[in-house]
């Protein structure tokens, strides 16, 4: 059962096309991961999907219906990447109020503890830590009962213990039959809690699969070694230099090795393995990051097809 949906949806701001002709289904049971740099359009298909936005064109359904429904909306728990969280409020009155417009919300207790703010309840929002403000954002999502939770960047902020304390919570929902839309910069969270991840670049979806098959998309292997040089060396799309260990990602894992072996390249430490959920982002969206040293990685070459 799709339990939201995007159907050739474009959002426009002005001249800025910040979605270009998306299709997502949502399914039951799901915990989707949605992943994209920063304005790849992530937070306005969210917002379309609530019924916070509407599309330009295209059509988007929430169970079956107009996401602005209240009968609709009443089954979606949501945290947006930024809440306002009233300051002189209490955090037990902040969970008080939302709890009110649900006819079966989570008991208070139980709530704040399954986040790990239990000790907070009678802390004023105004005066918690950033960290402790999101915890609250994303338990309120919870609070209604939800079919359908949508969270968007919910771990921001947080330090380790946090952020695998909200972890262990999402799955618990969706252990329980829940369904989750994540999105999330830490590329890490959504290998740990996706099934399934959709990848969008410059308003459109260019991945959408498992995890591992999304690794696979851009087809290539990581292989590490302790070297001071190498030659030239075929089928090499991007390399980095950490800690004096070089990292090579290839197309062709066992063409390089025996390119290493009778280019009579001095080596030790060889290890090859599968590309990590980052490694194939950065390729699938064309993305660079700096390496240890400060300069841009060698870019993968995009897919033609996802």
């Amino acid at each position: 059962m799709t339990l939201a949906r995007a159907d050739q949806a474009s959002r426009r701001y002005g001249d800025v096309l910040a979605l270009d002709r998306v299709d997502l289904e949502v399914r039951a049971g799901e915990l989707v991961g949605l992943l994209g740099p920063n304005g790849a359009g992530k937070s306005t298909l969210m917002n379309l999907l609530v019924g916070l936005r509407r599309p330009s064109s295209g059509r988007v359904e929430l169970f079956g219906g107009d996401p602005r429904d209240p009968a609709s909306r009443r089954q979606v728990g949501v945290t947006p990447q930024e809440t306002g969280l009233p300051g002189t409020l209490r955090v037990g009155e902040v969970v008080d109020f939302v709890s009110a417009h649900y006819p079966d919300p989570v008991p208070r207790g139980e709530l704040l503890d399954r986040f790990g703010i239990g000790d907070l309840v009678r802390r004023q929002t105004g005066g918690l830590s950033g960290g402790q403000r999101r915890r609250l954002a994303v338990a309120l999502a919870f609070v209604g009962r939800p079919r359908l939770v949508l969270l968007d960047e919910p771990t921001t902020g947080l330090d380790v213990t946090a952020r695998h304390t909200l972890w262990d919570a999402i799955r618990a929902f969706h252990d329980d039959g829940g369904t989750v839309l994540l999105s999330s910069h830490y590329l890490e969270e959504v290998e740990a809690l996706a099934r399934r991840v959709v990848v969008i670049g410059q308003g459109r979806v260019l991945a959408d699969d498992t995890v591992d098959a999304v690794r696979g998309i851009v087809g290539v292997r990581r292989v590490s070694l302790l070297a001071d040089e190498l030659p030239e060396l075929p089928g090499v799309v991007r390399t980095e230099r950490i800690d004096g260990r070089l990292h090579l990602l290839t197309t062709d894992a066992d063409e390089l090795v025996r390119a290493l072996v009778t280019t009579g390249t001095a080596f030790t430490d060889l290890e090859v393995r599968p590309t990590s959920l980052e490694e194939a982002f950065l390729a699938i969206t064309g993305e660079d990051r700096p390496t240890a040293e400060g300069r841009p990685a060698t870019a993968a070459a995009r897919p033609t097809t996802v």
